[in-house]
């Protein structure tokens, strides 16, 4: 039977859980019980802690169960605008 993944989102990130590929739910569980909660629904609540903290634990899983991405406005955010300001201040001579 095939799982469909579930997917949950921040303001800073979006994490995809897939079921059906997770060798050890419990590591993560006991790692950051906050956010990998087993007995309640929805499993992951990304607001129980820092965005760095949950990437960690994601960069941890050994079997790729849990995948995230970056939200857009996040990017956008923490990284300096390619275009200059189009506003430009005139100064009258004199």
């Amino acid at each position: 039977m095939k799982t469909i993944p579930n997917v949950f989102s921040n303001a800073d990130i979006t994490v995809t859980y897939n079921p059906s590929q997770c060798v050890n739910a419990e590591r993560c569980a006991k790692e950051l019980s906050a956010v990998f909660r087993n007995s309640v629904i929805p499993w992951i609540d990304l607001d129980a802690a820092s965005t760095d903290l949950i990437v960690k634990q994601i960069n941890r899983c050994p079997s790729a169960a849990l995948k995230f991405q970056w939200r857009r406005e996040r990017i956008q955010k923490t990284q300096p605008s390619k275009h200059p300001s189009s506003r430009k201040e005139t100064i009258p001579f004199g």
